[in-house]
């Protein structure tokens, strides 16, 4: 007598009953995720090369709207070849952000992978080779690497050179070459996934919080992981749980109206270049410390977790003095603390000549270019204010445009301050974030526990946007080598770095 089936209402609750009393888990094991991945990546290193080539070709300035679109249709159609539904995310006056979602039945958590894929600006002048044009070196540029031939088998000490090959494409093609791993083994991620491939990144994001803002539902994720960034400086993987903050403005101060013979007015007219220097002497130290009055007001001290993740770091400060050719850094502490402090840097002066152009007078005025690296829970706004009242405390008279004639009369000392970037505040997430220490567990796994934790990155990202609009943890899990020259002349990726980036993803999209 065969049996009568259960009406379906009924059907529905003891399924729903059974997953509760035997639920069935989705995650793999991630150490053999992650030989599985390797073993299709060393069967499939010249497609994954010429794949990465193909994509560096396309130059990616952010202000270059039709090869930036190019971009963004090439990173589409691979993604709606990898199973996801991709759509532009489209915003007047902004390049357009690659969206895609993949989901998994049964999966009860959310991940949304950041990558942007924009990049800086290159002249390739200065480059040995041209920047859209990727070739592969056996070494770095500065220390003699020549040009090998693109053709597999690659040694994983050699650097694919190329506009963003390490800032920021490497993980879009490093996350494909995952996914493809994945397929053919027939193992599906264990969390749905989510992608935001920004466009503008290097431009200071503009456009980002109004894209999050009217996407915001569309983004919604249990964690953001950045792939962006260098990872440690001992080559060993790192886990970033914050960035810090950016600011910058622009300081000129005045001397005489017009040029002045330094023989017959030297000791007795002003020199502002002299004036810019003592006045920068009074906002900072030799070691770094700013001197400003309230300036570390706003600023939180780290935790008993991050300082004992920071010493449980390898050190690396003797070799980056050796590799930077420095005598001894500004401060004695090790660098991962000091780059949890707030910090400024002088990034120019501009007045007169020198050289073969030098000329004996004294200028007219002298301008510098500083930037700031702020800290949890420092404010922009909070430290213009700071700033402004210790330059009034030197005794200028400050101003926001060229100075009059009546107001050089009437003051001896005048400052103009150029407040052209808006700026915006560093993040850093809980060290004690489950969904972040069970990444931290995958990655362990792949690394006999030898995974650094550090509480930020030495960058700056916006992160704070997603945690503001979107309201959403971020982490940030970096793969390109330290000395990859992002953002400079000869920018590069070292294969091994793109070889463990497969195995990492491979593993943590489908062991979350």
């Amino acid at each position: 007598m065969p049996i009568k089936p259960f009406p379906l209402f009924l059907s529905s609750i003891l399924a729903a009953l059974f997953s509760v009393l035997f639920p069935v888990s989705l995650t793999a094991d991630p150490v053999s995720t992650a030989a599985a991945a390797r073993q299709w990546r060393q069967a499939n290193e010249q497609d994954i090369i010429d794949g990465f080539v193909e994509l560096l070709r396309l130059p990616n300035v952010a202000s270059d709207h039709v090869n930036i679109r190019r971009n963004a249709d090439y990173i589409l159609g691979l993604l709606n070849r990898r199973g996801f539904s991709a759509r532009l995310l489209e915003l007047e006056g902004s390049p357009p952000a690659v969206f895609a979602e993949r989901r998994t039945q049964g999966a009860d958590k959310t991940l949304m992978i950041y990558v942007h894929y924009d990049g800086q600006p290159a002249n390739p002048d200065d480059w040995a080779s041209d920047p859209w044009t990727p070739v592969m070196r056996n070494g770095p540029v500065e220390r003699d690497g020549q040009i090998v031939p693109m053709k597999a088998p690659f040694d994983p000490e050699w650097r694919l050179f190329g506009r963003s090959a390490g800032d920021d494409k490497a993980p879009i093609i490093a996350l494909n070459a995952a996914l493809d791993a994945l397929e053919d083994g027939g193992v599906e991620p264990s969390v749905n996934l989510k992608l935001f491939f920004e466009g503008e990144e290097e431009a200071g994001s503009p456009h980002l919080r109004d894209m999050l803002g009217k996407y915001r539902e569309l983004l919604g994720a249990d964690l953001w992981l950045f792939c962006d960034g260098p990872v440690h400086q001992s080559r060993r993987w790192q886990l970033s749980y914050g960035v810090r903050g950016s600011f910058g403005f622009g300081l000129t101060v005045y001397g005489p109206n017009r040029p002045l013979h330094s023989g017959h007015y030297g000791n007795w007219a002003p020199n502002p270049i002299m004036r810019l220097t003592e006045l920068i002497g009074t906002m900072r130290d030799d070691q770094g410390n700013i001197l400003i009055d309230s300036y570390h007001e706003q600023v939180i001290t780290p935790s008993r977790l991050e300082m004992e993740a920071i010493e449980a770091a390898p050190a690396v400060d003797r070799q980056l003095i050796d590799e930077l050719g420095i005598g001894r850094p500004e401060t004695n502490e090790r660098i991962e603390m000091a780059i949890m402090r707030p910090a400024m840097n002088l990034r120019g002066i501009r007045s007169g000549d020198v050289g073969a152009q030098s000329r004996n007078s004294i200028q007219t005025s002298a301008t510098a270019s500083i930037g700031l690296r702020l800290v949890p829970a420092q404010t922009p706004d909070f430290l213009r204010e700071a700033i402004e009242r210790h330059i009034r405390s030197q005794g200028y008279f400050v101003v926001y445009d060229a100075p009059t004639g009546e107001q050089r009369a009437a003051h001896d000392r005048i400052a103009r301050l150029d407040w052209s970037e808006a700026g915006y505040p560093a993040y850093r997430a809980p060290f004690d974030l489950p969904i972040a220490q069970s990444i931290a567990n995958i990655m362990n796994q792949l690394g006999d526990d030898t995974l650094i934790q550090l509480p930020t990155m030495g960058g700056s990202l916006p992160l704070y946007l997603i945690d503001e609009v979107v309201g959403a943890p971020i982490l940030i899990l970096p793969i390109a080598n330290h000395d990859n020259n992002q953002h400079g002349k000869d920018e590069n990726l070292r294969l091994q770095n793109l070889w463990d980036a497969i195995e990492i993803y491979a593993a943590i999209i489908t062991s979350l």
